[in-house]
């Protein structure tokens, strides 16, 4: 019998716990989702600006953790940056306006480090994240609501690997027609209607990141799964 994938619907995957030490010595609080076999492609997810809310249970990396890896083979990696508290607990040290968050993504590209096809995931605060400091060590980067608030052009500049930007028509920051202006290197898909969380629109932008990460996987995604599942109210603290 096949049931309806809904916004909390947990699918299988091979889930733990983790824990990343930056190079200052921190602890920070993370989940690695695996699917059953070798993955397709691995995401490193830089959540949202904290100060506003952003967490690694922020919808789309829950939704993306829960579904991809049943979905389309993919890892999820996603983690509190410092001073970031989710449901998992709080990471240690304090939000820094990205300059210390540096050692943070190190410390989770360090983690993920020999598993295949290793991309950044950075929505809103986390895209300036990514493009500041992640270039190493991956493949390419998934940029999604891009405010460019804490990156600078000569971070844009600077930046040689793929980049795709997923821009709401109607986002607070930055529009479709000036993200264009701005990431001229990077394709930039427009998502009509969309706002700056992208809700009511998660299907849509892990059907993106899918494509462009996997692109041998079919999409769009299934919306039903005929296999176990169970429903994961996530508390938000």
């Amino acid at each position: 019998m096949s049931t309806e994938i809904r916004a909390n619907t947990m699918l299988p995957a091979r889930r733990e716990a983790v824990t990343l030490t930056t190079a200052d010595g921190l602890k920070l609080v993370g989940e690695l989702a695996r699917p059953a076999g070798t993955p397709k492609a691995t995401l490193v997810c830089l959540h949202p600006l904290p100060t506003h809310g952003g967490m690694m249970d922020s919808h789309l990396y829950r939704k993306a953790a829960f579904r991809l890896p049943a979905l389309a083979d993919i890892a999820v990696l996603r983690f509190n940056t410092r001073g970031t508290a989710s449901e998992a607990g709080r990471s240690e040290g304090a939000f820094d306006n990205g300059d210390s968050e540096r050692l943070d993504v190190e410390a989770a590209l360090e983690f993920v480090h020999g598993m295949p096809n290793v991309w950044l995931v950075g929505w809103s605060f986390g895209t300036d994240l990514a493009l500041r400091h992640g270039g190493d060590g991956v493949q390419g980067a998934v940029l999604i609501s891009p405010p460019l608030r804490y990156s600078t052009p000569e971070d844009l500049a600077k930046w040689a690997k793929p980049l795709v930007c997923l821009v709401p028509e109607f986002d607070d920051y930055l529009r479709p027609a000036q993200a264009r202006e701005r990431f001229t290197q990077a394709r930039v898909e427009e998502f009509a209607g969309a706002k700056h969380l992208f809700v009511g629109y998660a299907e849509q932008v892990l059907d993106a990141i899918v494509a462009t990460v996997a692109p041998d996987v079919a999409v769009p995604l299934p919306r039903t799964w005929d296999g176990p599942s169970e429903e994961r109210q996530v508390k938000i603290v």
